[in-house]
């Protein structure tokens, strides 16, 4: 149907409706009430019964509407007419009712404003307080369209917009698989069903279930927090426990890859265990002896970070291998806070054989039972296994019981030194980042 079929009055009336329909559904969007109102209830003012008018307004009505009308009719004319016709009329200052041209101005004049007022109050760009939908609106050249079928907004999502994808799947547990396709909202879990999924994981974790399948697990996970950029509390929780089961096991793949995205979660102010991780980070600088990265790392460190009892310990840590006290380093190991041991176990080896090189330089002899102590082995014959291993089993009594055995350290000196040259010059760290 053609606009010139429309009555001149019901054009009027359908804009008012329109202009109260776009604001009660700005309304609903920014409450976050745009999926739970009434929309059949909603009873707009427009259509509410009016008084009936007085005859004077009645005409006034008609007037007004008329010269609507005709101005849409002389916006298609030529632009070189209208003008002439303007510039016939400037003269006088008379205003005449009869006059088309001058009704059109003013008709058009009088649309231009109500246009320029209802694009203010959208941007909040008025003089007077700032409209309550500037904030939805900001840095957009168009008044925004309000799509019936778009999502509702996720506050777990920064910089959220319409094309956000929100999961659809019921599945509590998915197996990871790397995506090679544009992802579909059928296939990924949303909020709710990833909180469910995370408290399972934990469930099975407690009762032993296999590591492989609970690493799928949180792989899946994680892929699906990813996909509909959900950076929160509880993205954090996902790869902080995800991380402490990877050092449980010794996976430093998957471990690596949690806590590069761990630091960038902490950056963006998301709370979590940061102090525990800082401490976990200074470890794993200290397995991988990169000094300046740790130099640049420590610098930046806060006082309150620096107090935590988990920094505290790792940068005691850092300190008793500058100073090469291997005594106080691995009295340091046998109470290591949180997870932290874990990470030591992948360099201990190593101090392990520069300590002996220190002691088989100062000692002619010495107890296996003082190696084991001094070294904090879990006994005797782990401390045995690990000097022959490292090509220092020498002993002066070696068929005598492990609580007797004697070493014999001139001997062991030299193997020791081959040893920490071959197998610990190069560093080798998995999943690093």
């Amino acid at each position: 149907m053609s606009s010139e079929s429309w009555p001149p009055p019901l054009k009027c009336v359908s804009s008012a409706i329109c202009a109260e329909l776009r604001q009660v559904i700005a309304d609903a969007f920014v409450n976050k009430t745009l999926w739970t109102t009434d929309w059949g209830g909603v009873q707009l003012q427009s259509l509410l019964p009016k008084p009936p008018p007085s005859l004077n307004a009645l005409n006034s009505l008609k007037r007004k509407c008329d010269c609507l009308s005709r101005n849409e009719t002389s916006l298609s004319t030529n632009k070189k007419v209208k003008k002439t016709t303007f510039n016939k009329t400037s003269s006088s200052n008379t205003f005449n009712p009869n006059d088309a041209a001058a009704l059109n101005r003013r008709a058009a004049r009088f649309q231009r404003e109500h246009d320029l007022e209802r694009q203010k109050g959208l941007h909040g760009q008025t003089g007077h307080a700032h409209s309550p939908y500037s904030h939805v609106f900001a840095n957009r050249s168009a008044t925004p369209s309000f799509d019936g079928d778009a999502p509702e907004m996720n506050t777990n999502v920064p910089n959220w917009d319409k094309h956000t994808i929100v999961g659809t799947s019921r599945e509590i547990f998915k197996d990871y698989l790397r995506l090679t396709s544009e992802p579909k909202p059928e296939q990924i879990r949303p909020y709710p069903i990833l909180q469910e999924t995370l408290a399972q994981l934990k469930k099975r974790w407690r009762e032993k279930a296999n590591y492989n399948w609970i690493c799928s697990q949180f792989k899946s996970l994680r892929q699906d927090l990813t996909v509909q950029r959900i950076k929160n509390e509880f993205t954090v929780t996902v790869y902080e426990i995800h991380a402490r089961m990877a050092l449980e096991v010794g996976d430093m793949v998957e471990y690596n890859q949690c806590q590069a995205m761990l630091r960038n979660l902490y950056e963006l102010g998301i709370p979590g265990k940061v102090e525990e991780f800082t401490a976990y980070r200074i470890l794993m600088l200290l397995h991988g002896r990169n000094r300046s990265d740790m130099n640049l790392y420590v610098g930046q460190l806060t006082d309150k970070q620096k107090a935590d009892p988990a920094v505290r310990h790792a940068l005691d840590v850092q300190r008793a291998l500058a100073m090469g006290n291997y005594h106080r380093l691995f009295d340091l190991y046998l109470n290591a806070p949180n997870m932290g041991a874990y990470i030591m176990d992948h360099f201990i080896d190593r101090e392990r054989v520069r300590a002996l090189i220190v002691m088989t330089k100062a000692y002619r002899t010495l107890p296996l039972s003082f190696v084991q102590n001094e070294l904090a082995f879990d006994g005797l014959a782990q401390a045995r296994e690990f000097l022959t291993e490292h090509r220092a089993g020498i002993f002066q009594n070696p068929d005598a019981p492990d609580a007797e055995k004697i070493l014999d350290c001139k001997p062991a000196g030299a193997p020791l030194a081959q040893v920490l040259e071959e197998k610990y010059r190069k560093v080798q760290i998995k999943g690093a980042v």
